[in-house]
């Protein structure tokens, strides 16, 4: 009976096997590859007139944000019209960016990451950071407000032209420039962007030639606009979603983060020396950048679209007739590098959110970073990081099982205590506790280690899920990206069943009902890992291997001892 009751559950096993990876072929691989075109129309929105001392965030549904002088006062500007592109977009392509540039206003409409596919099936599509399209809006705006500010023009923003509509880096060439020109009353405006190799940061200036007769006043602004739509970098199904939204470096010198909600219920305003303003999700990010020594209006809103806006807004400066000033700011856009973050401006590498633990969660990226740098593969990377873990907490892990393996010892004569009380729960407890007492047992022993122990687990968790170098990252054989899951649930399968193995080295729970569902654990954590990033789920399994090794090790002299006297 037992040999067919065992050829069954087997049976039944591999069947639910084989219709686990036929649904993860049908259904599991749900991406889009879809590529913006570059040739949509990009349309400016309107801006309401604001009285003077109105906040800019509440400036109403307008792209383009109210100017400020050195005091951070708003400075009335003339009313934009609305208007469209007049012509084809400007495209732009290096070796790390490739991105269009509306000539209406000169605003980044679309930016693709070559270096990063957007899935390893389609390795020729680059993923697609900014677009504006009919699925989704997020585009990198910048210009020059206030009271001559040719983005405030009453007509609409300026149409700027280029010597041509293609530009490119070419082999053996450093940096890129692309010059926008525009002339009115006088005026000789050129934006420049500046791209360098190897780097997704962009420089942006304006020129400003005033051959006028009058002063020229006018304040830089670049914001970030995006929609309400989900994470496309988003990839995991465990339900701990990573950071979307926005977020900036407040005038007190720390990180803060909004929501979308956040942004529902009241619009940002505060002055900060230098800074920056940058949209997150999943390993990537776009952030505005401007001068460090500068005073300048961090602000959000929403448009009557829904779409957010955040950004910064510079001092308004003058420019005298027959002068010439230089003013810009640096936008990022890619993946989220913390050592080139770092180097860009302070606090922006703390966009890769680790959350509360991630002054944890710090060290340990920076460990498996220098162990990748000797093994030059994440997955061996995870395995040693891993070992390492253990190594260190080898002592609480010794206390903790030593503590379990003396409660297996003395399991034959708690089960001789709740037979010679049986419902009395009251002597039960009071033997129960004279027992510890005498055999030296702390009950939580067991327990309390590992407490200690679950802050770095879960900072850990955090840094192999937020960190973009796992992503498309290869381990071995079938595993070819430890951010996804593993096609073949192998290692889920492997973590059940050392989770499984560690159960039995474990004392039985007194309780019979608690008994059965710790019996469930493992089928039940099984098919919770089973779409968790295989990197994940590799740390776990070697994790639980470790641990089968030590526990056995210890119950075996424990109980060895025991048997000899």
């Amino acid at each position: 009976m037992n040999m067919q009751r065992n050829i069954l559950l087997a049976a039944l096993a591999v069947i639910a096997y084989l219709m686990i990876l036929q649904w993860n072929r049908d259904y599991g691989d749900t991406t889009v590859d879809s590529v913006a075109t570059g040739n949509q129309q990009v349309q400016s929105a309107d801006v309401p007139s604001v009285p003077t001392g109105e906040p800019a965030a509440l400036a109403g549904n307008g792209d383009v944000p109210q100017a400020v002088d050195p005091e951070g006062v708003d400075i009335p500007s003339p009313q934009p019209a609305l208007n469209t592109t007049a012509g084809g977009l400007i495209s732009v392509q290096t070796d790390t960016l490739l991105l269009t540039i509306d000539p209406r206003g000169g605003d980044i409409v679309s930016l693709s990451l070559p270096e990063y596919p957007v899935s390893q099936k389609r390795p020729d599509v680059p993923f697609q950071l900014l677009e504006q399209s009919g699925q989704r809006t997020y585009v990198a705006q910048s210009g020059l407000a206030g009271r001559n500010g040719p983005d405030a023009r009453a007509n609409g923003r300026p149409l700027y032209q280029t010597e041509q509509t293609s530009y490119q880096l070419a082999e053996g060439q450093d940096s890129l420039t692309v010059d926008l020109q525009f002339s009115e009353n006088g005026v000789d405006y050129t934006k420049r962007f500046t791209f360098e190799r190897g780097d997704y940061l962009i420089k942006v200036d304006y020129l400003i030639d005033n051959q006028s007769g009058e002063t020229w006043n006018g304040g830089l602004y670049g914001q970030i606009k995006r929609d309400g739509s989900g994470d496309p970098s988003s990839s995991t199904a465990t339900g701990m979603a990573t950071f979307l939204g926005a977020a900036y470096w407040s005038a007190d010198g720390s990180y803060e983060k909004l929501k979308p909600k956040d942004m529902d219920r009241s619009n940002l305003r505060e002055t900060v020396t230098g800074g920056w303003a940058a949209w997150l999700q999943h390993y990537f990010v776009s952030a505005w950048i401007p001068s460090a020594d500068g005073q300048h209006v961090y602000q959000t809103r929403k448009d009557s679209q829904g779409n957010y806006l955040v950004g910064f807004v510079s001092p308004s400066v003058s420019v005298s007739a027959g002068e010439q000033a230089t003013i810009g700011a640096q936008f990022y856009a890619g993946p989220k590098i913390q050592d080139r973050l770092k180097e860009i401006s302070p606090g922006l590498h703390l966009t890769v959110d680790y959350g509360f633990l991630w002054f944890i969660a710090q060290p340990l990226f920076w460990i498996l970073s220098m162990i990748h740098s000797v093994v030059g593969n994440w997955g061996w990377s995870i395995i040693l990081l891993t070992i390492l873990i253990k190594l260190a907490f080898f002592p609480l892990s010794a206390t903790s099982y030593r503590s379990m393996a003396n409660m297996r010892r003395v399991a034959p004569k708690m089960q001789a205590l709740r037979e010679q009380y049986g419902d009395d729960r009251q002597k039960l407890s009071q033997g129960m506790m004279e027992l510890y007492k005498k055999e030296k047992i702390n009950p939580l022993g067991g327990c309390l280690p590992i407490l200690v122990q679950m802050p770095v687990f879960i900072a850990l968790y955090w840094t192999l899920m937020e960190s973009v170098e796992m992503r498309q990252a290869p381990w071995i054989g079938w595993i070819t990206d430890l951010s996804l899951k593993d096609p073949l649930f192998i290692l889920p399968i492997l973590m059940g069943v050392s989770m499984f193995i560690q159960q039995q080295l474990n004392p039985a729970p007194p309780d019979p009902m608690q008994a059965k569902v710790m019996k469930m654990l493992p089928i039940i954590f099984t098919f919770f890992f089973l779409w968790f990033p295989a990197g994940l789920v590799l740390y776990w399994v070697v994790n639980n291997i470790l641990s089968i090794a030590q526990q056995w090790y210890i119950t075996r002299q424990i109980e060895g001892a025991a048997a000899k006297d």
